[in-house]
């Protein structure tokens, strides 16, 4: 027997299948024409322009600033005002098809290190990508990376040309058309909110200098905030190539 599903159907079910398995998608719906942000503030730059009746999933339930983080049909990430948003009754994904990691060393309790990871879209929980690192700071800091205010880096990598499908958009317009590396907790936290993730946790990552070519073995995530860029958060490891 021959069954033909609804094209909203097709998407859920290969929106549950893309996603994490330790999260339940939890469909909303805008009840009203509504501003899709890049950041959950309402000065934050419009992503899209969604119309009323418009289907979204949460990738956070919970509100933050007075936003919803959801997820459009057509495959936008952003922030809508919570109060334009109806939510519907959690759905529990069928259990998906888990990808064999291609990496080795990932260590697994980085992850609860990682400052806010609810922003972060885990596309494969471990996985070793190799390229040349360069300058992020165009010669700003010594060491070649971006110190942020949760204390994680904000490196470059150049990926060797079997990895460049890995490259989104935001990473060809953002960052030079590198894939981001972020050792976590490099450095010491400024930013309040993050200094939890920190503590009692040193880093023991090894960052070569700018210009070695290495093997990075990490998760690889997508950040939903900004440029929406792909990246390797956290990293587990760096090792330099001969």
């Amino acid at each position: 027997m021959k069954i033909t599903l609804r094209p909203a159907t097709k998407w859920m079910i290969l929106f549950l299948f893309a996603w994490p398995s330790s999260v339940l998608a939890q469909q909303a719906t805008a009840n009203r024409n509504v501003i899709l942000r890049r950041d959950p503030a309402t000065a934050s730059p419009a992503l899209e322009h969604l119309l009323k009746g418009a289907r979204l999933i949460l990738v956070d339930a919970t509100p933050d600033s007075g936003f919803y983080h959801v997820r459009t049909e057509d495959d936008q990430v952003g922030w809508v005002l919570a109060r334009y948003v109806s939510v519907s009754q959690p759905v529990t994904p069928p259990t998906p098809i888990t990808p064999q990691p291609t990496g080795v060393g990932c260590d697994p309790s980085l992850a609860s290190h990682v400052y806010h990871p609810q922003r972060l879209i885990v596309k494969q929980q471990c996985t070793t990508v190799t390229g040349i690192i360069v300058d992020a700071t165009n010669g700003k800091q010594p060491d070649g990376v971006r110190h942020e205010k949760d204390g994680d880096t904000h490196g470059w990598l150049k990926v060797d040309p079997e990895f460049e499908p890995l490259l989104n958009a935001g990473n060809k317009n953002d960052e030079g058309g590198n894939l981001v590396f972020e050792i976590v907790c490099r450095f010491p936290v400024t930013q309040a909110d993050a200094k939890a993730a920190c503590k009692g946790y040193t880093d023991q990552v090894k960052l070569p200098p700018v210009g070695s070519h290495v093997s990075i073995v990490g998760t690889l995530v997508q950040d939903t905030f900004h440029g929406q860029w792909m990246e390797i958060h956290p990293v587990s490891s760096i090792t330099v190539l001969p």
